[in-house]
């Protein structure tokens, strides 16, 4: 009985245990990443108060931008459909990060 208890502490040992090589890509690959840490609600926010409805319907041609739009129904729908919140994710760094902004090259 001593044998299976010890086990369970092995396992649950290891199951805490991390590497620092995993911790530091982990921390290097979101170092790049310009979306990290900002909500999808805070995009759309932002890019609302940047563009208009009209405007990112011109810009991103989604029926979510053009009939009755509205920041609830549009996390819905970008939330669902991964091709529409990619659109809108590269507008958005293309938008505010001066590092992806092609003048900026």
């Amino acid at each position: 009985m001593n044998d299976k208890k010890s086990k369970v502490e092995v396992d649950e040992a290891s199951t805490f245990s991390t590497s620092p090589e995993t911790d530091d890509d982990a921390g290097n690959t979101q170092a790049n990443n310009p979306l990290h840490g900002v909500k999808l609600q805070t995009i759309m926010e932002n890019l609302e108060e940047q563009y208009g409805w009209e405007g990112l319907a011109y810009r991103i041609n989604i029926n979510c931008f053009k009939s009755d739009p509205s920041i609830k129904s549009s996390l819905k729908f970008l939330r669902r459909t991964p091709w529409a919140r990619d659109k809108v994710e590269r507008l958005y760094i293309k938008t505010f990060h001066k590092k992806y902004r092609p003048e900026s090259y």
